[in-house]
């Protein structure tokens, strides 16, 4: 049997292959590669998916959160709730503005549980970064009333949940994720359900002050060529990279119906008791950047055995939480229960756009064999 790979970027770019040689040949004749007109018409493009006014183009998505961060104003002194289970990026954002990091632990859906902020906000709380991890949306209806009543900045990680949506209580408005709080970060990471061929991120919002304050960070901290005002930085999405997410832009939301018709496919298939599924939560409609089941019983070790043996590709997001990770030794004697629980717990099966749905069958009836 051909080993079964986790994520093959060369099929979900096939049919968009054509488009992305014609636009980059256009891109190396036109010999403008720096703030020209495809990350101006990436921006336009982007900022109208995500039903936002602003969006500004950067390196990456660490930067855009770091962006965020410092237009806030926030830095020493400052704290900024995190959550417990995450991406270190999230975390290491907060303390390259000097920030400290306040993590809350997670819920069964792998983002922050929204009844646990309350009770960490001081008076140097200045933001709360919400995580929409997996591509699985936060409950944001409760983060959002929490944040009016302390005064507090929603910054939205969305690096992992391109084209989300929020469903608000009344079952009748949706909302795309980056339009949810006062501003969102992207990463176009390869493997994102957005990606670029290499590093590439954006920051999108409704807050006209903020997007001027970032789009001069970005650029050296300069408005006009050779004036600068401010000490900035170096960090703007490239004509390459923005002619590639123009195009695949046009795909994302077939992609993630794709990705969510796989899901589907284990949802119904897996009935192995030793494995708990990712639940949807009613909040969200999910576009499923992984698929990430647990393995109870202190078994994962065996199952990953397994799933070698059978030829299958998998990845741990993430095997050890930030709080345990030595860059964070002080807060080691931290616990927080469910982060560290899933930390031990998850596997990230295979899933993505154009993926064989044979495969997906080969999968579970696998992981239904395990014992």
């Amino acid at each position: 049997m051909k080993t079964i790979r986790f994520l093959d970027i060369n099929t979900i770019d096939k049919p968009k292959l054509k488009s992305i040689k014609n636009i980059l040949h256009k891109v190396i004749e036109r010999g403008f590669f720096i703030n020209g007109p495809e990350k101006d018409l990436f921006e336009f493009n982007f900022s109208s998916y995500t039903n936002t006014k602003y969006c500004v183009g950067v390196g990456n998505g660490l930067d855009a959160l770091q962006l965020i961060l410092k237009s806030f104003g926030i830095g020493n002194g400052d704290e900024v709730i995190v959550p417990a289970h995450t991406f270190i990026a999230t975390w290491l954002a907060v303390s390259n503005v000097g920030a400290k990091v306040i993590p809350v632990d997670i819920d069964e859906s792998f983002c922050i549980d929204p009844d646990l902020i309350e009770e960490k906000i001081t008076k140097s709380t200045k933001a709360i970064i919400i995580v929409h991890l997996y591509g699985f949306v936060c409950n944001i209806e409760k983060i959002i009333k929490i944040s009016k009543k302390y005064n507090l900045k929603i910054i939205e990680d969305a690096a992992q949940a391109h084209g989300a949506k929020f469903v608000n209580s009344n079952k009748k408005i949706t909302s795309f994720v980056g339009s949810l709080g006062d501003a969102a970060a992207f990463s176009f990471y390869p493997g994102k359900n957005l990606g670029a061929y290499g590093d590439a991120g954006a920051i999108v919002t409704n807050d006209s002050t903020l997007y001027q304050k970032v789009k001069q960070l970005s650029n050296y901290g300069s408005k006009k060529k050779y004036i600068h005002n401010i000490i900035g930085f170096n960090t703007r999405l490239d004509e390459m990279q923005a002619a590639i997410l123009n195009i695949k832009l046009k795909y994302l939301d077939n992609d993630n119906q794709y990705r969510r018709s796989l899901a589907e496919i284990y949802n119904k298939l897996i009935n192995n008791p030793l494995i708990i599924k990712p639940k949807e939560p009613s909040y969200s409609i999910s576009v499923y950047h992984l698929y990430v089941i647990r393995i109870l019983r202190n078994k994962r070790a065996s199952f990953l055995k397994y799933l070698e043996k059978n030829k299958i590709e998998f990845i741990i997001h993430y095997p050890k939480p930030p709080h345990k990770q030595k860059a964070y030794s002080s807060y080691d004697d931290s616990s927080f229960h469910n982060a560290e629980l899933f930390s031990r717990q998850i596997v990230s099966l295979p899933l993505y756009p154009n993926q064989p749905k044979n495969q997906i069958k080969l999968i579970s009836k696998i992981i239904n064999d395990y014992r």
